[in-house]
Formats: C-alpha cells, sequence, structure tokens
C-alpha cells in the first residue's frame, strides 16, 4: 500500500488553495479529483466575483473568511498576474419598502470590518450608472471580478512547483482509520489503496458523500445536504454598467443581479431551483423558459432591457447545509476535535464566498492541523 502525508479530497478552488499552502508548508501532497479535470464544478459555475464580505452575519466563517480572504486574493493577483477587475458594486433598492434593507446591510458590512460601503441617493447611482433605475443605493467599491480557471491553474502551479500532485480521475469511494492513518480506497482505471497521515475532504457538492463513505466519522457530525440550482442568462451585448448591480439580497442567494465577465461580457443570475439530487444527466442544462422571471427580476433595476435579448448561459449548483426556508447556511469546517478522527479535516457547505474566501479558509486548514490531535 502506498503511503503519503497528506491527501485533499478534490480539485475545486478551495482544494487547490489548501494543496497549495500545506505544498508550501513541506507536506508531501496529493490531490485527487474525481472529475476530468480541475475546478469543473462549483468552483468554475458561478459569477467569479470578489466578494467584499458585506452580507454575512458577524463572527461567522463566511464573514471571517471573505475578509480576510479578499485581501489575500487582491494581493495574490497582483503578484501572480491573474486577471482581475476592481470595479465596485451597486446594492439597489428599487422600491421604498427596500430601502430599509440598505441599512441593515451597511450595519452587517461594519460589524465584520468593511467599513468602506457608501450611500448614494438615487441620483448619484443613476449619474455613475445612466442605464440603472434605483431608489437608492450602496457603493461596495472593494467588490471585484476574476478569472476563477487563471486562479486555480495559478494555484496548481505552486502546489507543483512545491511537489503536490494533482490526480484527476480518482474518485474516494471510502476509507477507514487503523493505527497508521487514514486508508482511502480509491477508483478509476488503477483502483488502489492509499494511507495518508492527513486528509482534506474540499469535495464540493460531495464532501458529504465522501464522508459518509469513511468508516469512523461519526454521522452525527455530517450536516444535511441539500443543492440549490442557480441558472444564468447571457446577452450578446456589451454591458451598459461598469459595476455589478446587486439588488437587495433574496433568502438562498443574493437574487437575480448583473455581473461583467473579464471581457466585458453581460450576465444574469443566479436565480434560485431546489433540486433533489445530482444524478440528472442534463443536471446542469438551464431551462429556456426561465428567462422570463429573469426579464421581470432585472427590468427592477434596468428597465431598459430589450425583450429577447437574454439567451440560457450556464448554471452552478450550490451546495447548502440546509433545506429550503431556512436561515442562511455558514461554512462547516470540521477538525479532529469534532469528528475525533486524527489528522481529518471535513470541509461542508463551501459555496460563495468560497472563491474569495479560499486562501483564508487554506490557512485556516493548516492551523487546524497543525493543532494538537
Amino acid at each position: 500500500m502506498e503511503r503519503i502525508e497528506t491527501v485533499v479530497i478534490g480539485a475545486g478552488v478551495i482544494g487547490l488553495a489548501c494543496a497549495k499552502i500545506l505544498a508550501e508548508s513541506r507536506r508531501e501532497v496529493i490531490v485527487l479529483e474525481a472529475a476530468d479535470s480541475i475546478g469543473s464544478e462549483t468552483s468554475s459555475r458561478n459569477s467569479e466575483v470578489i466578494h467584499a464580505g458585506i452580507y454575512y452575519p458577524k463572527d461567522s466563517l463566511k464573514a471571517r473568511f471573505c475578509v480576510a480572504g479578499k485581501a489575500a486574493l487582491y494581493d495574490y493577483c497582483d503578484t501572480h498576474g491573474i486577471p482581475y477587475r476592481r470595479c465596485g458594486k451597486l446594492i439597489v433598492a428599487t422600491t421604498p419598502q427596500e430601502e430599509s434593507a440598505l441599512s441593515e446591510i451597511v450595519q452587517k458590512a461594519k460589524n465584520n470590518g468593511v467599513m468602506d460601503l457608501k450611500y448614494l441617493t438615487a441620483e448619484q447611482a443613476m449619474a455613475l450608472e445612466p442605464a440603472l433605475f434605483c431608489t437608492n443605493a450602496l457603493l461596495s467599491p472593494s467588490t471585484g471580478i476574476i478569472d476563477s480557471h487563471a486562479l486555480m491553474q495559478a494555484y496548481q502551479g505552486d502546489a507543483e512547483s512545491c511537489g503536490a500532485m494533482i490526480v484527476c480521475n480518482s474518485p474516494v469511494l471510502g476509507g477507514r482509520r487503523d493505527g497508521q492513518g487514514i486508508i482511502l480506497s480509491i477508483g478509476g482505471a488503477d483502483p488502489m489503496e492509499l494511507c495518508a497521515n492527513e486528509v482534506i475532504i474540499a469535495a464540493g457538492l460531495h464532501s458529504q458523500t465522501v464522508a459518509r463513505a469513511i468508516d469512523g466519522i461519526p454521522t452525527s457530525t455530517i450536516p444535511g445536504q441539500y443543492f440549490c440550482k442557480g441558472n444564468y442568462f447571457i446577452t450578446a451585448a456589451r454591458s451598459p454598467f461598469q459595476r455589478l448591480i446587486y439588488p437587495v439580497p433574496a433568502q438562498a442567494g443574493l437574487g437575480v443581479h448583473v455581473t461583467i465577465d473579464m471581457a466585458g461580457g453581460l450576465r444574469f443570475g443566479p436565480d434560485t431551483e431546489w433540486i433533489d439530487g445530482l444524478a440528472d444527466p442534463n443536471l446542469y442544462d438551464v431551462d429556456p423558459d426561465r428567462a422570463q422571471a429573469f426579464y421581470a427580476a432585472v427590468r427592477r433595476y434596468y428597465p431598459a432591457l430589450p425583450d429577447g435579448v437574454l439567451s440560457p448561459g450556464y448554471s452552478g449548483i450550490r451546495p447548502k447545509l440546509s433545506p429550503p426556508g431556512s436561515t442562511a447556511d455558514d461554512f462547516q469546517i470540521d477538525g479532529s476535535q469534532t469528528h475525533t478522527v486524527p489528522g481529518l479535516i471535513c470541509l461542508y457547505g463551501m459555496e460563495s464566498p468560497g472563491l474569495t474566501a479560499s486562501l483564508a479558509i487554506a490557512r485556516h486548514v493548516q492551523g487546524l492541523l497543525a493543532q494538537p490531535q
């Protein structure tokens, strides 16, 4: 049986960030990815936004890691040539009833150490963005956009330059703990068993499935597993906006918003579609009929959106820990003090702002591994 010091399960943006940080600490690292390429699920099916850390409850993991991760990510982009734009975003109220939510957002942001939000009158906001309609707005100057694929490739390159290996088409089918470490059963073209001193489950949508397959992890510590699909529509027109435009947040997400890609293209989304599982072969298809709801949502703040311009774009799935109607989830990161398995770190519910927070999450994982087991 092969032995390795550290295994990261999952080569999404957080798994790759963990591999980078752990390999740079002189660990021997292998990343096991079930798919045939890195970052093919949640990490590449999102809005590619660098979030400011505005919305999350005070002292939550999302708040802490988003704010710290944002600063680390901008620095990393500057030193590694990752394409990004600190374009800013407007959070807009479109009715007087929504205006009270803006003051609540400002207070949440201050609680999280985000002090740069600015109130704008309707006139000020619409002077910045002439295509916009709103009754009031907040400007978040530290929000940005990023090329997520370039970021993941940079994390992979850093990890590999320190000796890490990324192995695709290698699903983890199960595992068990024994006196030697954690023994993983790996499928694929060449099935094998691998014994690791440390294992980080960063499998995104599949983290709970992997955890349940490893004997020794108490099932009581594994959270619920729910899936919220977000659909995006695109248009061939160039964006009339220079900044991202977000409505007042919705319950399961941040509402159908306007984002801009690094080429200046315009996209709208995501919406909220709860799904039962991941088995549907057409899982990521976008139903063209959902466009009508998009027109209605977007025209609240972009009334000049023409008829017939929206086309199905892409979709992504948020790994949720609670069912529809529940309050917003936090990240769940469990070390041995929670599940009693030495050397094992389980990451659950790694949805937005996971990309922004990726470096901060990876450093937290490194810290947990350094604690007495």
